[in-house]
This record gives C-alpha cells, sequence and structure tokens, in this order.
C-alpha cells in the first residue's frame, strides 16, 4: 500500500517549493555534466555517455538506499520507499500550477502569459487569451503522462530505483532535449531515450482519459492525430483530451525564438471556458486515482 500513501500525500502536500526534492539534485547532476561536457566535437558522444551514466547512478543509488534501509529495519525501507514514491508523482502541483495560469488571466493578459511561462517551453509574450487557456490544457494533459503515469507505470515495472531512473530520464530530457544549436546534437540520445521510455504511458495516458470520460470521439482523436507531433508520445494524451473537450489543440507556436509548425489535434475551434478546465482537472485527478488503483490490484494479485 505504500504507492496509495504515497499518492495521498500527494494530494495533501503537493511539491513544497522550499523542501529539498531529489529532481533539483539531478537536475543540478545534469547541468554540472552539461557545462561540462557540452564543447567541442562528439557531442552526441558525450551526451549519450552523461544520459547513460546519470540514469545508471540514480537507479543505483535508489536501490542501495532501500537495501541500506531494508537492513535497518522494514519499517525503514517502507518509510523510504512512500517518501520516494511521493517526490516523484507530481498530479497535484500540476493541477496547481494549471489553475494557477487561469487565477492569473482573471487579473489580466499579462500576468496569464507570465504564469504560464513558468510551466511550458513555448514563447508566451504574444500569446492570446484562448492560446494561453489552450496551453495550460495541453501542458495539463501532457504532463499527466509524465507526471504521474509514467513514474508509476516504471514503478509497477521495476520498483522505485526504475522510477527514480525514469524522472532522471525525463529532467535530461526537459533540460537538454532541444533542438537547437547548443543541444541538437548533445541532447539527442537523452530525448530518444525519454521517447522510449514513455511510449506505453503516453498510449495509456490517452486510453484512460478516454475510459474515464467515456468518450468516443476521445479514443476517435487518439486514433486519428495520435502521431501529429514530431514526438511519438505527446500527442496522444492531448488528442484523448482534446476529443473529451471537443476543442482543438496544437498549432504553430514559437520556442527560443523559431517558429515551429505544429500540426493541429482536433477539429473545433472552441471558445474555451471555466468548464473545460474544470472537466480536465476532474480528469487529471481520475486517471491518476485508476492508475494508483491499478497497481495497488496488481500488487495485491500478485
Amino acid at each position: 500500500m505504500t504507492v496509495a500513501i504515497a499518492y495521498i500525500l500527494d494530494l495533501i502536500f503537493g511539491d513544497p517549493y522550499h523542501w529539498p526534492h531529489p529532481v533539483s539534485a539531478m537536475g543540478k547532476a545534469i547541468r554540472w555534466g552539461e557545462k561540462k561536457w557540452n564543447r567541442d566535437n562528439k557531442r552526441f558522444w558525450k551526451g549519450m555517455m552523461l544520459s547513460l551514466f546519470l540514469v545508471g547512478l540514480t537507479f543505483t543509488m535508489s536501490w542501495g538506499i532501500l537495501f541500506l534501509a531494508k537492513k535497518l529495519h522494514l519499517y525503514a525501507y517502507y518509510v523510504v520507499e512512500i517518501v520516494g514514491v511521493y517526490f516523484c508523482l507530481a498530479n497535484r502541483c500540476l493541477i496547481d500550477e494549471g489553475k494557477a495560469v487561469w487565477k492569473a488571466l482573471e487579473m489580466g493578459l499579462d500576468q496569464g502569459r507570465e504564469r504560464l511561462s513558468w510551466i511550458v517551453g513555448r514563447e508566451t509574450q504574444k500569446l492570446s487569451e484562448q492560446q494561453v487557456k489552450r496551453a495550460t490544457l495541453e501542458t495539463l494533459s501532457e504532463n499527466l503522462s509524465d507526471g504521474v503515469v509514467a513514474p508509476l507505470f516504471w514503478l509497477a515495472i521495476g520498483g522505485l530505483p526504475a522510477m527514480m531512473a525514469y524522472k532522471m530520464v525525463n529532467t535530461l530530457d526537459s533540460m537538454i532535449g532541444y533542438k537547437n544549436r547548443r543541444y541538437i546534437d548533445f541532447g539527442k540520445f537523452a530525448a530518444r531515450l525519454d521517447d522510449v521510455v514513455n511510449f506505453i504511458p503516453a498510449r495509456l495516458t490517452g486510453l484512460l482519459i478516454v475510459i474515464l470520460n467515456v468518450s468516443r470521439r476521445g479514443l476517435v482523436y487518439m486514433l486519428r492525430f495520435g502521431q501529429a507531433h514530431s514526438s511519438p508520445n505527446a500527442a496522444y494524451p492531448e488528442a484523448a483530451l482534446a476529443g473529451v473537450l471537443n476543442a482543438r489543440f496544437g498549432g504553430p507556436n514559437y520556442y527560443h525564438g523559431q517558429l515551429v509548425n505544429k500540426p493541429f489535434i482536433g477539429e473545433t475551434e472552441k471558445r474555451l471556458t471555466k468548464k473545460d478546465l474544470i472537466i480536465t482537472v476532474r480528469t487529471n485527478h481520475g486517471v491518476s486515482l485508476l492508475m494508483v488503483a491499478l497497481i495497488v490490484l496488481i500488487q495485491f494479485v500478485s
């Protein structure tokens, strides 16, 4: 029941900004390696070696900490596992950030754009109110996979060490997996590795969104628009939510000064309202609970 307890802790506390967090340590390690190795030639190979080293180190350290905790006392093992799983979940934090963007929009478009820039990689300075709302809902659906379903999936596959290793892969991709001059070679392996580890979870997230909302259109959109992005995974949960809301996501956006012509996901260019945010938040909560229930059931049966 450690996963259930960790899920409840995430619902209650989220990710308090002043608490130490393993992902912060991961980010510092990545910045150190990037500064040291992302130079001169053979950048792809250097980036690959850094990625493999950090992912392997994360897995090994997590396994070692659990091993020592179990040697100390079984209850210590459970406490370490619960805290580790709790730190790897981002359901409450993700939802709070999404709500914060919409609340900031009520104070003004500039405030909404600024708050959105905290959680997305695209440039937000010229987005309209509807584009800010759309970007928020896209982020809530895509990061439902990265922040909840995928970590829990890898927890079920390989325990807390696999879950922590996944978080390192995901952090690597978010920091160096860009297609710009600085990272196109150095971060290519990290980006491809992230594609691999998210392949099943992204599709599972889309399917859970469809099942939870009993949405035939969501399933149709998944099958039709699931490969709309250059990423093999990101479009699946986005397409499922777009189908549920009968909305249109995607489209061209600026990233680091460059226009990226992403295709649209969906057909109906509707005006997004507070009701759409409520449905999205309810969906994120529901999918998270379904995923936790599935893991508890699997552990109980096995």
